[in-house]
């Protein structure tokens, strides 16, 4: 959550009568709904709907992506998948997510659609963090229009009733976290009043916000929620894209990966320094091209590290990888907690003289363990374990 925005119409109070005003309204009222967190208690917003937004009707429905099944390999090593390998599964995005690696904390799931949501999603077990590592498009919401296109990340919240159109003829290739406890940004680089601070690695500015929201029907009746990793569908009387104003801090957003400050000191800088957002259970890191340390001894590569508490998951999505080899964009890295990880040989001394990287990439320190599915293992690379053996 960011901050508090208004669109469109509202009335003076919240939980007062605002009524319509055209002359075929006859005063009706609109219809108030309120997007919680944390219960009552946590940040919100109140929606204004000219049609009742709770109206349903169960009816059954084929769409949802696939929950994510653990493969059969359980021995601890460090692993290399290669999703560009992975065939893609086109279709809508609703269903064209193919997940990697999972705990119960987060999903991540690679997607390449081609065709808009052919329906109303609203994923009601978690929010949605998307990396676009290729592409374009539109998520279209309740709340309004939000363009997103190649490098940045969309946050949807819980709850949320949208619907992604890829724009037509663009290659798609996304990266997708599901944060089953929630997602935001980081505590500490927020000041007392909720604002971020002036050293925090991201401003207000950088952040793209919903337009509208804009009443539009679409002719689609039909929803699909998640709830208790099930989808279930429904049928809808009218369009619910029939807000005509909200105000709140629950919406949707879009921020450029590119806009993330990086930080540099006198020595490496631990992973921590380049978190971005915060999950239960994960930290989401951005690693942009950046100066690096500038001590004249300074070793600018990764040192081994034995990090006992957490597995990292790293996506590669471009520049030059100083402590990798044999890794390219699409690439993901799993170096799970119990063996120390750490450059490849020739890296590390490699780098000393180096005074800057040109690496984008996106990486989850998790403090569960995190599975691999059999879809992941089906694009592994089996040399990657001893290829940190020199000689």
């Amino acid at each position: 959550m960011l901050d508090r925005m208004q669109r469109g119409l509202v009335p003076p109070k919240h939980h007062l009568a605002f009524r319509k005003e055209t002359p075929d309204a006859g005063g009706a009222l609109f219809w108030e709904e309120c997007l919680t967190r944390d219960g009552f208690d946590g940040g919100y917003t109140i929606l204004y709907h000219r049609y009742r937004p709770h109206e349903h009707r169960v009816a059954p429905t084929t769409h949802g992506w696939p929950a994510p099944v653990a493969g059969a390999g359980t021995d601890l090593r460090k692993r290399h998948f290669k999703t560009q390998d992975l065939p893609p599964t086109g279709g809508a995005p609703v269903d064209a997510r193919t997940p990697l690696l999972f705990n119960e904390d987060v999903v991540l799931s690679v997607l390449h659609p081609d065709q808009p949501d052919p329906v109303y999603v609203n994923n009601g077990d978690a929010d949605d963090l998307l990396y676009i590592f290729q592409g374009s498009g539109l998520l279209r919401s309740v709340l309004g229009d939000l363009r997103f296109s190649q490098d940045d990340y969309v946050y949807i919240p819980r709850g949320l009733v949208y619907r992604l159109i890829p724009d037509p003829g663009v290659p798609q290739y996304w990266l997708s976290i599901e944060c089953l406890g929630g997602m935001g940004l980081l505590r500490q680089f927020r000041n007392e009043v909720g604002q971020l601070t002036m050293d925090a690695p991201y401003c207000h500015r950088d952040f793209r916000r919903p337009e509208g929201p804009v009443e539009r029907d679409e002719g689609i009746r039909a929803l699909v929620v998640k709830k208790g990793g099930r989808f279930h569908g429904f049928t809808l009387p009218h369009s619910p894209l029939c807000c005509v104003g909200w105000d709140g801090t629950v919406y949707p957003w879009a921020f450029p990966i590119l806009h993330f400050q990086p930080r540099a000191g006198l020595v490496h800088l631990p992973p921590t320094w380049h978190g971005t957002f915060q999950a239960r259970g994960a930290l989401i890191c951005s690693f942009v091209p950046r100066a690096v340390d500038f001590h004249p001894d300074a070793i600018p590569c990764p040192y081994p590290h034995s990090s006992v508490d957490v597995d990292e998951f790293l996506f590669y999505v471009r520049g030059n990888f100083t402590s990798r080899r044999g890794v390219g964009p699409g690439s993901v890295s799993f170096h799970p907690a119990g063996i120390p990880h750490g450059p490849h040989p020739g890296a590390y001394e490699a780098s000393i003289g180096h005074r800057e990287t040109t690496e984008l990439a996106v990486m989850l320190d998790t403090l569960r363990p995190l599975q691999v599915t059999a879809q992941a293992e089906g694009v592994e690379d089996p040399a990657y374990m001893d290829s940190f053996v020199q000689g």
